[in-house]
């Protein structure tokens, strides 16, 4: 009786759809960016600390939660859309783009209350 073969190493993951620099993976790349950014925007802010007081600790707090919701939320995302690339439809992801918007606006207003106010 022969031995039955036993399965070689599994390869590398199938991409979830045929083409690797479709939508998907500039739309992550781009999301990544935008953490980053956050991330460095929320180090400004401890610079900031010694000079503007403690109040500067809520921008802090905005901004890493801010960060943290983008990276949580960022693999969802992709699979969604690489889902959408292979289904032929997709959804724009309008509340996460608006939600980072009302973030961004209210770490500007903040900052230029914290600056101009709180001197």
């Amino acid at each position: 009786m022969p031995r039955p073969l036993m399965p070689g190493p599994p390869g590398p993951p199938r991409p979830p759809h045929g083409d690797p620099g479709l939508q998907p993976e500039r739309t992550t790349m781009a999301w990544g960016r935008t953490l980053m950014s956050f991330v460095v925007v929320s180090a400004v802010f401890l610079r900031w600390l010694p000079h503007h007081g403690p109040f500067v600790l809520v921008l802090f707090g905005l901004s890493v939660l801010t960060a943290t919701a983008i990276y949580l939320t960022q693999r969802p995302r992709y699979a969604r859309s690489a889902r959408g690339i292979a289904e032929e439809r997709t959804e724009p992801e309008v509340g996460a783009v608006l939600a980072t918007t009302a973030a961004m606006l209210a770490l500007g207003g903040l900052g230029l209350w914290v600056v101009l106010v709180l001197v």
